[in-house]
């Protein structure tokens, strides 16, 4: 379905907003593209907002990792700041003159996501300007909380669930784990660019068990120190993978295609960083073509016969009841994850 059209099935019409998401879709094809593939396997009536939500996150990480030799790091801090505060006022205006951001706030707006996780997301780039590692795995996770837990929380409403008499608090814990699985992959197949840009994700505990330094993953060689670090940190994304994978069904049918071949792509990167003998200073590990191909395919299969006679295939916003009952988990949530201390 071409893009213009999967705009007027979700019922996108006015020419300024189309234009802001048609901007995150260009965004997410040209950035995302083991994101962006799964994407194409939602119903066309949800696709634009699940590419603003990405647009959005891409826009401020760039932003955030400008490089640019003429922009200093107090430029770059002083223009997300700017950028920042502006997406809050537009989102109380309800309208904004960035189009990406024009996009995103009426993807809130339409679905009725809590704007905490946009807040916690912004908290969480705005760290990347002065933090460049994290003591432990629990440091590590005050970051992820809002750069991938509340992305998965994000998504939740334009998933949907499977039927009403599952709560969304149900969901939430399956949806925070994907959400943080995917960033410990990207973590971990990013090691060398993130060291260019100065950051360490993996967690310094982690490095300092397995006798590894900044300075040695700075050599950009493969050793079997550096092999068993990796190799421990696949293991913690691979349970978060393990403990994700049963809440797909419970999100509605349609959407249930999408996040196994997200999830069956996104763990794949760490299968490839192992056939790659742990080399992530090489080149950027991808998962092949031929396995891309053949999870979408197996998608489109699925997704095509999912959908038929499927009412939900069709963007709906949430209801007003389940908006307050959305509304009242946010709290909740926020709490339990600061007992916790889990991301």
């Amino acid at each position: 379905m071409r893009a213009g059209a999967t705009l007027t099935a979700a019922g996108i019409t006015n020419p300024r907003l189309r234009a802001g998401y048609e901007l995150c879709r260009q965004l997410n094809a040209v950035h995302g593209r083991t994101y962006y593939l799964a994407t194409l396997l939602l119903p066309p009536a949800k696709r634009p907002y699940v590419h603003a939500l990405y647009g959005f996150a891409r826009h401020a990480d760039d932003i955030v990792d400008d490089l640019t030799a003429s922009v200093s790091p107090e430029e770059r801090a002083a223009r997300f700041s700017a950028w920042s505060q502006d997406f809050v006022d537009d989102l109380d205006w309800g309208e904004s003159g960035d189009p990406v951001c024009r996009a995103v706030i009426d993807t809130i707006r339409r679905w009725d996501i809590p704007r905490s996780y946009f807040a916690d997301f912004l908290d969480s780039m705005r760290m990347d300007l002065t933090v460049t590692e994290y003591a432990t795995f629990e440091d590590l996770s005050k970051y992820t909380w809002g750069s991938a837990a509340v992305i998965g929380l994000q998504m939740l409403p334009i998933l949907g669930r499977a039927d009403d008499s599952i709560g969304w608090e149900t969901l939430e814990p399956y949806a925070i784990d994907l959400g943080v699985a995917f960033q410990l992959t990207n973590f971990l197949r990013d090691v060398a660019e993130d060291l260019r840009l100065g950051r360490i994700y993996l967690p310094q505990d982690s490095l300092a068990a397995f006798g590894v330094d900044r300075e040695r993953l700075a050599r950009g060689q493969v050793d079997e120190p550096i092999r068993n670090l990796l190799a421990f940190e696949i293991a913690r994304a691979r349970d978060l993978y393990v403990r994700a994978a049963p809440g797909i069904d419970l999100v509605h049918a349609t959407s249930r295609p999408c996040l196994h071949a997200a999830l069956t792509l996104y763990s794949g990167i760490l299968d490839e960083i192992e056939r790659a003998g742990y080399d992530v200073f090489g080149g950027r590990i991808a998962v092949s073509l031929s396995r891309r191909a053949r999870v979408g395919t197996r998608g489109l299969i699925g997704a095509w016969t999912t959908r038929r006679g499927q009412p939900g295939g069709r963007a709906t916003p949430t209801s007003t009841t389940s908006a307050r009952s959305w509304r009242s988990r946010t709290a909740g949530l926020r709490r339990a994850r600061s007992r916790s201390g889990r991301p």
